[in-house]
């Protein structure tokens, strides 16, 4: 297990392990999702290495900071994090998608410790965290929630009825994360240009009354001077788009 990770080589580190447990894990299930998991380890590697106030002995603390990974089918790189971070053995990563397996191929909150929610179906995750965000609020309690979301799953409307809801509370305990690798399941390259799922995601997220943070993905110094940026943001939720490369770290795999 990585302990509590404090170097910027250390994070990098966590980020290139997880990345080669999602391959381990989706090779020996034959099976699963490859690219979007490679897309999201160096964000989840700062998250869960660095940002979140957690704690693997105790995961259900009243006060712990909530994470949902709402693209919900890239729980291949949230699983291979939540085991280097300690939450479950490493060796458990290869029971992920056997029956009666606490890893299946989207996260089941009743099954693992340190999951904050269920998720799989596109779009609910930020309706959540949401909800999250305003219990803190409501209870005087002081933990944040962050949520995942993909570019593809920005197409259902719910994300944006949350949006909505997010700006009208000033929920400025909350954080959206968009993994922006541009290239969704359905969505093909247009010679050397992928198709964005959406166009402008930043000015959308403005536009429905977000603070708006553009950062490369993959640079781990920028990802945590984002999320420093996220807790002092006041009076509205704050979305962080995040450009990654999907497959990245595979050299015949990126884009």
């Amino acid at each position: 297990m990585i302990e509590h990770a404090r170097s910027l080589d250390t994070l990098r580190a966590a980020a290139r392990n997880a990345r080669r447990l999602v391959l381990q894990i989706v090779h020996h299930a034959g099976g699963g999702h490859v690219g979007g998991p490679l897309s999201s380890c160096d964000v989840l590697a700062a998250l869960y290495f660095r940002v979140l106030h957690v704690d693997p002995a105790w995961p259900t603390a009243p006060e712990r900071d909530r994470f949902i990974l709402s693209k919900g089918h890239s729980t291949a790189a949230l699983y291979a994090i939540l085991a280097l971070r300690g939450f479950l053995p490493v060796d458990e990563l290869a029971s992920m998608y056997q029956l009666d397996s606490r890893l299946q191929g989207h996260p089941d909150m009743t099954r693992l410790p340190g999951l904050d929610m269920s998720t799989g179906s596109l779009g609910q995750g930020l309706s959540a965290g949401v909800g999250m965000a305003i219990a803190a609020k409501l209870g005087g309690q002081q933990y944040r929630t962050y949520v995942m979301l993909g570019d593809g799953e920005s197409q259902e409307g719910q994300v944006w009825e949350a949006a909505q809801v997010a700006a009208k509370y000033r929920l400025d305990n909350l954080v959206a994360i968009l993994d922006h690798n541009r290239l969704q399941q359905y969505g093909w390259r247009d010679g050397d240009v992928p198709h964005a799922p959406i166009d402008d995601a930043a000015a959308k997220w403005r536009a429905f009354g977000w603070h708006v943070l553009v950062i490369d993905g993959h640079d781990m110094l920028t990802i945590l001077d984002a999320f420093k940026q996220a807790e002092i943001l006041p009076k509205k939720p704050v979305m962080i788009i995040a450009q990654t490369t999907k497959g990245k770290g595979v050299s015949f795999m990126e884009n």
